[in-house]
């Protein structure tokens, strides 16, 4: 297999799981001092985090949350983010110049700042006020913070449980989907590799990983044109351009909103002859309660592209790491 170090893939998993001890002494006071509301800023990728986590507690909680563009923030501002609110994001590097610019402005509002900043000398790093530095696994870290907001929130019971099993089992689990999707990622690029256009439609906590794989990956990082569409969106627009010869993928996922992407799913066979479907319950994840599998298929879904990446870097000859623009040139 291309790329795939699956014991370096489950240390990776599991230290980030080990870090919930550190969130929950970081969340446990905010959360007794009282917030407003709990804001997840972003943006590209962390931005598409930001959706899946929101999707995942606008559903269970009743807590205020924000999902945040941090450009718009910067430009706009949102009167909701102040005093009360707990600002949660995410940088790799530490030196991303919306988030930068975001983070300055919301301290000046009074918002309390928890960053997951990869380089932990960064500029970031010194302006949150809590930083916790581990590289990788954003979406894992974004929905640590929520769950235990929830949990004090009195809406997730069974919290406990529920991490208990991904300690023990998701690391497994998700380096077995990897291996089992390497024969369709090849066969899936063999089709796809010199797609013109290539659409992508999910929804719930894969909308995130919908929006973030078409723009951070297929276009940033492979350079192919493609455009990501809501799966409620999908028959209020895009449907009357498919034909039998359109490129379409739908990620399927198991949480409440799977329904809409079936119906999308259960549509395209009458019209279309380059459709995928990519359905997270196809994977058996040993160990994961049937009651969790939709809270964790958007990290199932991850370990299928990313074997998509890895063959789709092979056969166009395109290392991901290349930018033409990003980084390269002022704007």
């Amino acid at each position: 297999m291309l790329t795939f170090h699956k014991e370096e893939i489950k240390a990776s998993i599991n230290g980030a799981l080990a870090l919930r001890t550190k969130i929950n002494e970081i969340v446990d006071p905010i959360y007794d001092q009282g917030i407003t509301n709990i804001c997840f800023m972003g943006i590209g990728g962390t931005l598409a985090s930001s959706m899946q986590v929101v999707t995942h507690m606008q559903e269970k909680s009743s807590l205020e949350v924000i999902c945040q563009s941090a450009a718009e923030y910067t430009t706009t501002g949102n009167r909701r983010i102040g005093s009360g609110t707990l600002l949660v994001l995410s940088s790799v590097s530490g030196t991303t110049k919306e988030i930068v610019s975001a983070v300055t402005k919301a301290k000046v509002y009074g918002a309390t700042v928890l960053g997951f900043i990869d380089n932990k000398d960064a500029v970031l790093a010194r302006m949150v006020d809590h930083v916790v530095t581990y590289p990788a696994n954003e979406q894992l870290k974004f929905f640590m913070v929520a769950d235990r907001l929830m949990f004090h929130e009195g809406v997730f019971s069974d919290y406990e449980e529920y991490y208990t099993e991904l300690e023990e089992h998701l690391a497994d689990a998700l380096v077995d989907v990897g291996e089992k999707s390497e024969e369709f990622a090849r066969e899936f690029v063999a089709a796809h590799h010199e797609d013109m256009i290539h659409y992508f439609v999910g929804a719930g906590n894969q909308w995130g990983a919908t929006y973030s794989y078409a723009m951070c990956y297929w276009e940033e990082q492979h350079w192919l044109r493609t455009k990501s569409i809501h799966a409620a969106e999908f028959f209020h627009g895009m449907f009357e351009i498919v034909d039998k010869n359109t490129n379409v993928t739908v990620f399927v996922g198991e949480d409440s909103q799977r329904e809409l992407a079936v119906r999308v799913a259960n549509f395209l066979p009458q019209i279309c002859h380059r459709y995928t479907i990519i359905d997270t319950k196809n994977y058996t994840l040993e160990g994961i309660s049937e009651k969790y599998r939709g809270s964790i298929s958007h990290l199932v879904m991850r370990q299928v592209c990313h074997r998509i990446d890895m063959e789709m870097e092979r056969v166009n000859a395109h290392p991901t790491v290349i930018r033409r623009y990003y980084r390269q040139l002022e704007y």
